[in-house]
């Protein structure tokens, strides 16, 4: 759907940055795996750049310093009506804040955070900004997942941090559907929150893109140096695989119809 100049309810998913060790191998891999160009974006943090689809942005791509001992991951954006008061939430409700609430130059205001468990998002206040312009089609986001082993009490913090919504009817709710917790604004699902038994790390947010061959493009990321977390299988939301970009980033991707 497109959605330029369009501002995102508060606590829906708007944006996805990869934090990557070098962007050249990040726009190679990507690029060729899911059809991205590249355009310049905000250079306040270092290098960065927006992935279009169709000329729309669906994605950035940032590089961290050298040294950092980051693993690279992809880091999922929620849109705040205002970042300062949900940065605020995120520490009155146990999470952690890494970066900011800071401004974006003119694109907006952020900050990165932590639940209490340790999963990392984003919280995105937009301004010029207002997010990704494609969802659910090729090439661009379609779900956004935490994997974790406390799925009701991540839903508790994330419906109290987001919930409290400038527009009451987009307010943010938590409810069941088979395995998993949804966030809902407005009545809409807008990402998911598994439980698992166990997991190797920290719990975290991973970001699904939409694709036409599930089969075909979890075949083009190992070729490209990448690797095959989960193979592909079906799910009542469509046909999924879990990968990993050519530098270990994690992510998945989905056939939505």
């Amino acid at each position: 759907m497109s959605g330029i100049g369009l501002r995102h309810a508060q606590g829906t998913p708007c944006w996805v940055s990869l934090m990557a060790r070098d962007i050249a191998t990040a726009e190679r891999f990507y690029g060729a795996l899911l059809g991205w160009e590249f355009t310049p974006g905000s250079m306040e943090l270092g290098p960065y750049q927006r992935a279009v689809v169709n000329g729309l942005p669906v994605a950035g791509i940032g590089e961290m310093a050298a040294g950092t001992g980051m693993p690279v991951d992809w880091i999922t954006y929620f849109a705040a009506d205002s970042a300062d008061e949900v940065a605020q939430r995120v520490r009155s409700s146990g999470g952690t804040l890494a970066l900011g609430p800071l401004d974006s130059e003119t694109a907006g205001r952020m900050a990165v955070a932590a639940d209490p468990d340790g999963a990392v998002f984003g919280i995105w206040e937009a301004h010029d900004h207002p997010g990704w312009a494609l969802q659910h089609q090729p090439g661009a986001a379609a779900w956004s997942e935490l994997e974790t082993t406390g799925a009701r009490r991540s839903g508790t913090f994330y419906e109290g941090v987001f919930g409290a919504s400038a527009v009451r009817s987009d307010s943010v709710r938590v409810s069941r559907v088979q395995d998993m917790v949804v966030l809902t604004v407005g009545g809409q699902r807008v990402a998911g929150i598994r439980q698992v038994p166990e997991l190797e790390d920290r719990p975290h947010w991973r970001i699904l893109f939409a694709v036409e061959s599930v089969d075909a493009v979890a075949a083009r990321a190992q070729a490209l140096g990448g690797s095959v977390e989960q193979a592909p299988w079906d799910t009542p939301f469509g046909r999924m695989a879990l990968l990993r970009d050519a530098e270990g980033g994690p992510f998945g991707i989905v056939r939505t119809s």
